[in-house]
């Protein structure tokens, strides 16, 4: 049976930027594309007539950036984590497996992109929310990953736009988003499991 819901009340600590809201936001995607604004650190849940629900998130820290389009293609409640291989070799001492629960770092849900490693998850460190921390994974509070989750389908089209250029469209008067092209992101690398964890990394340059 799944863990149950989680609120964390977390809306007070954000700006008013990053609270979850629905909002104008022209954009030529369709209605339930999901679209990750990487340099404002905000995503967008496309609901159609120039309107979107904004969450804020915490995205790539500087050398882990990506951009281009991947599709949802599994999603998971209170996920186990397996961290890559890439990842374990430039920090060795993390855990080969730790089970899904409240001290996991992928937080109460994860919508996983493509066959790649990264996901679009909920953290339990919701103070990395607005920054630019994970090893390319986007996070939103758990609270509002359970509410992305509900809304998003396996097969969901998801957009990553560049850190570099990606403009701001949370306006009437903003212009259509910049056509972004595919790319190939690496897939994850083989997984092992050393048996079941309870353990509570927050460190947010982990995932």
């Amino acid at each position: 049976m799944a863990a149950p819901r989680v609120r964390e009340n977390m809306d007070v600590a954000l700006p008013e930027r990053l609270r979850r809201a629905e909002v104008s936001y022209m954009t030529r995607e369709a209605p339930g594309t999901v679209i990750i604004d990487t340099g404002n650190t905000q995503l967008y849940y496309v609901l159609g007539n120039n309107r979107a629900i904004r969450y804020g998130v915490g995205v790539g820290r500087e050398g882990f950036t990506w951009s281009g389009t991947q599709t949802v293609t599994r999603k998971a409640e209170w996920p186990d984590w397996h961290p890559p291989q890439e990842m374990i070799a430039r920090q060795p001492y993390l855990p080969r497996f730790m089970a899904g629960g409240p001290g996991n770092p992928l937080g109460a849900r994860a919508m996983y992109l493509g066959s790649s490693a990264y996901r679009i998850h909920g953290t339990n460190d919701p103070s990395t929310i607005g920054k630019f921390v994970s090893s390319g994974c986007i996070r939103l509070t758990n609270d509002d990953v359970q509410d992305l989750f509900s809304r998003v389908s396996v097969g969901t089209r998801v957009v990553v736009l560049p850190k570099s250029v990606a403009p701001r469209y949370e306006a009437r008067t903003a212009p259509a988003p910049r056509s972004v092209t595919s790319i190939s992101v690496r897939p994850a690398g083989a997984q092992q499991s050393l048996g079941r964890q309870a353990m509570n990394l927050s460190a947010s340059s982990l995932y």
